[in-house]
């Protein structure tokens, strides 16, 4: 078989070197995803180095989003992840984010420089994320809703990472830890990810043929409306999660320290409230693999969008909130690589890279919306009071998956389970 089947789940798909060859690259991935947070997990020093107002602080994270549209539009619109050796593309990409992430450390350059780099950043990890999601699929049939989930939860360890990083006592104490080698480590990790895929990973049985360049193929998911369901889904959900794992880490930093706990539990629990949506994510996958994508995605919705209501109202109670922060967290990413794994079941085989790179693309854009008005409306009404604007993705996703669930396109994914 040499085609990544738009109907997965028909064949078998124990194939030799599976496992090792999945766990390679979910290692890969989540080692270059480290290099996501790495500047926004160590805000609190910058600021205080810098003199970064709130909403200049905000740019840390929107430059990276910014260039990971930019990059993802130029992959889509070229047809790249369907043209180029995934391995090649992914590992180069792996290469300059750590290099461009290094050299804010090295260079010290201030805040416009450096928001370049983070810009730079964001290009190269449009040719991690969205590729390795295919690569993923490569290998994976009946169980694809798994494999991609436990892709999404190597990403979200990754991205957590760094808020490791800054709160292990090797970086510092209980005031502010240093900058600068939290950076360093990251793109050491890039690096090493690179290693492991030029060296160990390879291409599964299930790649699709290659794809002839048709520019046009980028609109396929707004033009299909199965498709478009599946990204609606995707974009409510993307209005939620990276403003939460944004703003959530300072949240509890600001909470624990008006209560007079510990700074460095309040990071550690911004490592954990991130890292938890790794088991999320692969628990929703073999979950929706046996019970359906659409039933999968409702429920994380609907818990994630539930806990945005009531997180504000914790602040003056750390312990309380760190819990609920904790369930956010698991739920919040839970859901995303269903979305991804509904495209590739619901789009053209020949263009699962381009779609996926589209919806990737439309969702981080939305973010920027996200990351980008909380810290004003909180300058206005407080912090306490800004989370339930995130809860407005869930419902939009809820609305959408629904809709989806009652399409007949809809038994083509999960194995006929929606």
């Amino acid at each position: 078989m040499n085609r990544l089947s738009a109907n997965p789940h028909k064949g078998n798909d124990r194939f030799a070197g599976k496992w090792p060859n999945l766990l390679l690259l979910a290692l890969a991935e989540l080692l270059t995803m480290a290099l996501w947070f790495s500047a926004s997990a160590v805000l609190p020093q910058l600021i205080e180095e810098w003199g970064l107002s709130v909403r200049q602080a905000a740019w840390m994270t929107m430059s990276v989003q910014i260039g990971f549209v930019a990059g993802a539009l130029a992959s889509a619109i070229l047809n790249l992840p369907d043209r180029i050796d995934l391995r090649l593309l992914i590992g180069l990409s792996s290469v300059a984010g750590a290099a461009f992430n290094a050299a804010i450390p090295v260079l010290d350059p201030g805040l416009g420089i450096t928001l370049g780099l983070r810009f730079l950043t964001g290009v190269a990890l449009a040719g991690v994320y969205p590729p390795g999601m295919k690569l993923m699929a490569t290998w994976c049939g009946t169980d694809r809703g798994r494999g991609i989930g436990i892709l999404v939860g190597a990403l979200t360890l990754g991205s957590a990472l760094p808020h490791l990083l800054n709160a292990v006592p090797f970086f510092g104490a209980d005031g502010m830890p240093p900058w600068r080698p939290v950076l360093f480590v990251t793109s050491g990790l890039a690096l090493a990810a690179a290693v492991l895929l030029f060296g160990g990973v390879k291409v599964g049985p299930l790649l699709g043929q290659g794809a002839p360049f048709n520019w046009r193929f980028a609109l396929h998911g707004l033009s299909n409306r199965p498709a478009r369901l599946a990204n609606f889904g995707y974009l409510g959900h993307m209005w939620e999660l990276y403003a939460m794992w944004t703003w959530v880490p300072l949240f509890l930093i600001d909470s624990y320290r008006v209560s007079a706990w510990s700074l460095i539990s309040a990071r550690w629990a911004g490592f954990a409230v991130i890292a938890v949506g790794g088991i999320g994510s692969i628990l929703a996958g073999i979950l929706a693999d046996r019970l359906g994508r659409t039933a999968v995605t409702i429920a994380s919705l609907v818990m994630s969008g539930s806990c945005a209501l009531l997180v504000g109202a914790l602040h003056g109670n750390p312990g309380l909130l760190t819990a609920i922060c904790l369930v956010w967290g698991f739920a919040v990413v839970a859901d995303s690589a269903q979305y991804s794994a509904a495209v590739t079941e619901l789009t053209d085989s020949r263009y699962v890279g381009t779609a996926l790179t589209v919806q990737t693309c439309l969702g981080f854009m939305l973010t920027l919306v996200t990351i980008r008005i909380l810290p004003p409306l909180a300058s206005r009404f407080g912090w306490d009071w800004v989370f339930p604007v995130l809860a407005i993705g869930p419902a939009l996703g809820i609305w959408s998956m629904l809709r989806l669930r009652g399409l007949p396109e809809a038994k083509r994914m999960a194995g006929g389970r929606r």
